[in-house]
């Protein structure tokens, strides 16, 4: 996708962080922009400064987790733009602690977001795009946590593996039908500026942890953090940035600032292709 003046861009999770990053430089590409977000406070405000900012808008009050909700935001979509050029589905949350100790809520709530979020996209959405005709594209938010395995936060890699194989699935999928939708999956490393620890802010009262299911992370941290001056840090809109560099070569997988993580995926990588157990983390054995 190499022209994006006067498209349709659909974004969840675009009130804050990476989501926010990619709307504001949609806008600056003068596409009209589709704000998609379950937060609305920070929704509106997102909308009204992007409005002052010149920018074509419609904000979407949308749980990603509910497919009534993403039906809703595509039937708002065309009824305000007429079509849709551009998915980025990226709302993403974390919870829980070691995989046998997180609660069920807090699978429900990861996996509902995170991965049924992204289902519920290209559910509705690509037969959209097919039907347009016209050149399409979709950009899926995982993660560099999608593609290695560490001790804790199972649920959220759980959910960005997942959405790194149907992301894979459906570009071939498409591709055997020579449709003119692409599609791309985006795994960051460490972005700053976004909101992401503090996301239980939206978590449902339905999924919440009652008071004597919340657990400390007795071993919540490497005992041997990762040097953080290998992390690559980038902001939200660098990391925008980026995405439309890929998306303006099709590049299919997106790692903006993959830091240590890419060494870490090529030992896991080898694990499988010897067949050994996983190795051990620890800053020598992933070259930290």
């Amino acid at each position: 996708m190499k022209e994006f003046k006067d498209k349709v861009a659909v974004i969840t999770g675009a009130a804050s962080g990476i989501g926010h990053g990619l709307a504001k430089r949609c806008a600056q590409e003068g596409m009209k922009v589709v704000l998609a977000d379950i937060d609305e406070e920070a929704l509106i405000v997102a909308e009204q400064e992007m409005k002052a900012a010149g920018a074509s808008v419609l904000a979407v009050v949308t749980d990603v987790s509910k497919a009534s909700d993403v039906e809703a935001l595509a039937q708002k979509t065309l009824d305000t733009f007429k079509a849709v050029h551009l998915l980025c589905n990226n709302a993403g949350v974390a919870a829980g602690t070691s995989v046998w100790e997180s609660t069920l809520a807090d699978w429900q709530w990861v996996i509902g977001v995170n991965l049924w979020g992204v289902i519920h996209g290209v559910q509705v959405f690509v037969p959209i795009m097919l039907k347009q005709g016209t050149e399409c594209h979709i950009v899926n938010t995982a993660s560099m946590a999608g593609l290695i395995s560490i001790p804790f936060g199972g649920i959220y890699r759980v959910t960005k593996c997942g959405i790194i194989t149907l992301s894979e699935t459906l570009y071939h999928e498409l591709a055997q039908r020579e449709a003119n939708v692409k599609v791309s999956v985006l795994c960051p490393g460490n972005v700053i500026n976004t909101r992401f620890l503090d996301c239980e802010r939206n978590r449902p009262s339905e999924l919440q942890n009652a008071p004597a299911e919340e657990k400390s992370l007795e071993y919540g941290a490497p005992t041997e953090p990762i040097n953080p001056e290998l992390m690559d840090i980038m902001s939200p809109r660098e990391v925008a940035d980026f995405v439309f560099s890929a998306l303006g070569e099709e590049r299919f997988y997106i790692f903006p600032n993959p830091g240590p993580f890419r060494r870490m995926v090529q030992i896991r990588m080898e694990d499988i292709a010897q067949e050994r157990n996983p190795t051990a983390f620890n800053a020598e054995a992933w070259g930290m």
